[in-house]
């Protein structure tokens, strides 16, 4: 059937806004559905890794967002009697071109990227519409729709990306259930600006007090933020007053220097959809997963879905990949989310326990293998990339800076990029060679200062990276080479076209 749109994002939270601009920088007809008028004016997510940081700058605004973050300047974990358990110096810059941790108020990062859709033609944002209800008819969607007036209209759309949060209407609506990977606790969260006071040392803190559990968040300018375990016999009354929060900060935040502007009460939950596709829809954000607050993965995670979507989506829609490639979105992006929810999950029964003894178990441990308080980054699922066989394939590319500050992504933008060395690519037949660089969506670099740095980070001489910035896999020989370059989708053998034909009147392209 025919469709008004070809992706229709319900919510536009920081990862439904962040999947709109991704698909109105690649051409892609969107419109964006949201229930509220204006954006929400709270803090929900703080922080912000090297990878998000990189698919901004692929957005144009990488510098822009940056400038509202602050480095990470320190994490450490604390016990009961107030020992550093671990200290660990952040903020460097790493390998993404970016600080590796920065902290931010999301009601800032928002507004820059709702003004990020402004500049896209092809995108449509509805704010003040709910979705009352869809129906997946043939090759589209319908989704019905209702403003705060209570008039209704529908609109079709060819895929869903579903971004509507923990409480997902649409997760709900699909019957889809959703892994539980830890205990659902309460915790008290208080945001405000903390003034002529000290607060506690580094950007963030672990208070494994088994007291009272709680996080400490140094976040820019004066602004702060503390969590604290709800404990048997709170009265959840007065503990969100300003005099419980000082005693229950042990002086931290002080009544005469602390103006809360937030200050509610949540649950710590850890969950994954066991399903992330139904049909053309597909869960992302915290609609496919929640995570307790522990490694500030939550946001990161969301914006990685879309950010893995987006760029296949566009792929589908403009006929150089095939509908199947749109399978791997839920087997790549499911085991990496879950294994960031599983340890956000442990990483909270280890700090907010309440039983002495534990307490002091876990000290032990942590004095012993302080390497166990933040694990290693994982690798995608199954799904395009050259699978177990090379132990980089799957996992997040390095980005360098190699010529006068200017980092790779800019000159690579949301394409495949083919790195390798001049005498490997010269192997390759002759016609192969000159397929591979006529072909728009591939973008092959050889000049040794673009691409040394890059080579040695996976000890190879040949890279192909993805427009996600995932390795689709390296390798050393021309044989190895064509393998790689047979898997992607754009210089397979057999010709792409749109499995389904636009309506006439589809919008197309996007301003600069």
């Amino acid at each position: 059937m025919s469709y008004e749109y070809e992706v229709a994002v319900i919510g536009c939270g920081p990862v439904g806004a962040t999947a709109l601009a991704l698909l109105g920088h690649a051409g892609i007809s969107t419109i964006g559905i949201e229930r509220e008028t204006t954006a929400w004016p709270h803090a929900r997510a703080v922080h912000f890794d090297g990878e998000t940081l990189r698919t901004l700058q692929g957005l144009g605004i990488g510098e822009q967002a940056a400038a509202l973050c602050e480095p990470m300047t320190g994490f450490r974990m604390e016990n009961e009697e107030g020992e550093t358990l671990i200290e660990v110096p952040t903020g460097q810059f790493g390998a993404q071109a970016w600080h590796d941790d920065l902290m931010f108020h999301q009601p800032d990062m928002e507004a820059l990227l709702r003004s990020e859709l402004e500049r896209y033609s092809n995108v449509n944002l509805r704010p003040g519409l709910t979705l009352v209800d869809f129906a997946q008819e043939g090759d589209a969607v319908r989704c019905h729709l209702e403003n705060a007036d209570g008039v209704a209209e529908s609109i079709t759309a060819r895929w869903v990306i579903a971004c509507d949060g923990a409480n997902s209407v649409v997760r709900r609506r699909l019957g889809i259930e959703t892994e539980k990977l830890g205990s659902d606790d309460p915790w008290l969260v208080v945001d405000g600006m903390l003034r002529n006071s000290p607060g506690l040392p580094g950007t963030m803190a672990f208070l494994g007090h088994h007291t009272r559990p709680g996080l400490w968040v140094r976040l820019p300018g004066e602004r702060v933020r503390m969590e604290f375990k709800v404990m048997p016999g709170d009265d959840h009354e007065e503990i969100v007053t300003r005099e419980a929060i000082e005693r229950i900060s042990r002086g931290v935040l002080p009544v005469t220097h602390f103006e809360p502007d937030r200050i509610a009460i949540y649950t710590f939950r850890a969950r994954v959809a066991e399903q992330w596709r139904s049909g053309n829809i597909f869960l992302a954000g915290d609609a496919a997963h929640q995570a307790p607050p522990l490694f500030g993965q939550g946001l990161c995670a969301g914006i990685r879905d879309v950010t893995n979507l987006a760029w296949k989506l566009a792929a589908v829609a403009r006929g150089t990949a095939q509908p199947g490639l749109l399978e791997t979105y839920e087997s790549e992006r499911r085991p990496h989310a879950r294994y960031w929810v599983e340890k956000a999950s442990t990483m909270a029964h280890l700090v907010q326990t309440t039983d002495p003894a534990t307490a002091a178990g876990r000290d032990a441990h942590i004095r012993d293998h302080p390497e166990d308080v933040y694990p290693p980054l994982p690798a995608l699922g199954p799904g395009l990339h050259a699978g177990p066989a090379d132990p980089h394939a799957g996992q997040l590319s390095k980005q360098p800076m190699p010529t006068g500050g200017t980092r790779l992504d800019d000159i690579v933008g949301p394409r495949f990029l083919v790195a390798t060395t001049p005498e490997l690519f010269a192997a390759l037949p002759e016609d192969r060679r000159n397929e591979i660089e006529a072909c728009p969506e591939v973008v092959v670099l050889t000049a040794p200062e673009q691409v040394r740095e890059l080579l040695a980070s996976v000890g190879s001489d040949a890279v192909v990276v993805r427009p996600d910035r995932y390795l689709l896999g390296t390798a050393r020989t021309q044989a190895e080479l064509e393998q790689l370059l047979a898997i992607v989708p754009a210089l397979a053998a057999a010709p792409r076209q749109p499995a389904v034909a636009p309506s006439s009147d589809l919008v197309t392209g996007a301003t600069s």
